[in-house]
């Protein structure tokens, strides 16, 4: 139990000093390029949803995202569940282009242009 209690604080001092796993830098990363909501970043990024989620809290929790429920009304006119959409914060963007200068692979990314995210559509 130590042992998990330590390695716990461990994990958020290194995030609260911007400290990023290349998993988290990723979808900050993703974020950072226009895509809002779970779904949408499991699909470009191929990750699993029990990734993602307690990831998307994680940088949430740091203050690196912030996040906000789309209202009923539009999820209930799409026939589907209400989406929580998530946007980098300054410190987010501070502890990105420091994940950046550690994981070079990441300045390569940017949105796929056979999969814009959907506010760039018009589809948002």
């Amino acid at each position: 139990y130590l042992v998990k209690l330590t390695s716990l604080f461990t994990r958020e001092r290194k995030m609260a000093k911007g400290y990023l796993s290349y998993t988290m830098a990723l979808i900050l990363q993703v974020l950072d390029n226009g895509y809002r909501y779970g779904f949408e970043i499991m699909t470009v990024t191929g990750l699993a949803s029990g990734t993602v989620y307690p990831a998307l809290r994680r940088l949430e929790d740091a203050g690196f995202v912030i996040s906000k429920w789309e209202s009923a009304e539009v999820a209930q006119a799409e026939q589907r569940p209400a989406r929580k959409y998530y946007e980098v914060t300054g410190d987010g963007g501070d502890a990105l282009a420091e994940a950046r200068s550690r994981f070079r692979l990441l300045d390569q990314m940017g949105p796929l242009a056979t999969d814009k995210p959907a506010h760039l559509t018009g589809k948002f």
